[in-house]
């Protein structure tokens, strides 16, 4: 698909901050980019490989892959940078092609920051730069090859 986002991504068009967090054949893993604006650490990205609107267009094969991914990073969030709590959500309105967001939330934040969008708006959110988000992947990526059956 020459217009979408996601597709342009995993064929090298586009480069987004960070690096990759894990990949398969099903899905890649990692953090959303802001466009060089500071991003909240934490704000991972899985992406599934082949182009695919919905979960409903999902194979049985990349459900499997999927789920599996979404519940090793979140565990990876939890014990490699402490999260207390993590957000999920698919929508799909702005790129139509299946993407799920994990979004941490950690430790003191205040109960009016609590969501998905909302941490975005603590003045002590963490954010960082670039270089930032290449530290938090690679931490993620560790504990991931250091627990393959989590």
């Amino acid at each position: 698909m020459n217009d979408c986002f996601i597709c342009n991504k995993h064929a090298g068009n586009i480069h987004t901050a960070g690096i990759m967090i894990y990949e398969d054949e099903y899905v890649f893993v990692g953090h959303i980019d802001r466009n060089g604006n500071p991003n909240y650490l934490g704000h991972i990205m899985i992406d599934l490989k082949r182009h695919a609107p919905t979960l409903a267009d999902m194979t049985m094969e990349e459900a499997k892959a999927f789920g599996v991914i979404m519940a090793r990073i979140s565990k990876a969030l939890t014990e490699s940078e402490n999260a207390e709590h993590i957000y999920s959500f698919v929508s799909g309105n702005s790129v139509p092609h299946l993407h799920m967001h994990l979004v941490a939330r950690y430790p003191n934040t205040p109960k009016k920051y609590w969501g998905p969008s909302e941490v975005y708006d603590w003045k002590d959110a963490p954010m960082g730069d670039n270089n930032a988000i290449i530290a938090l992947c690679n931490r993620l990526k560790t504990y991931l090859d250091g627990n393959p059956h989590e």
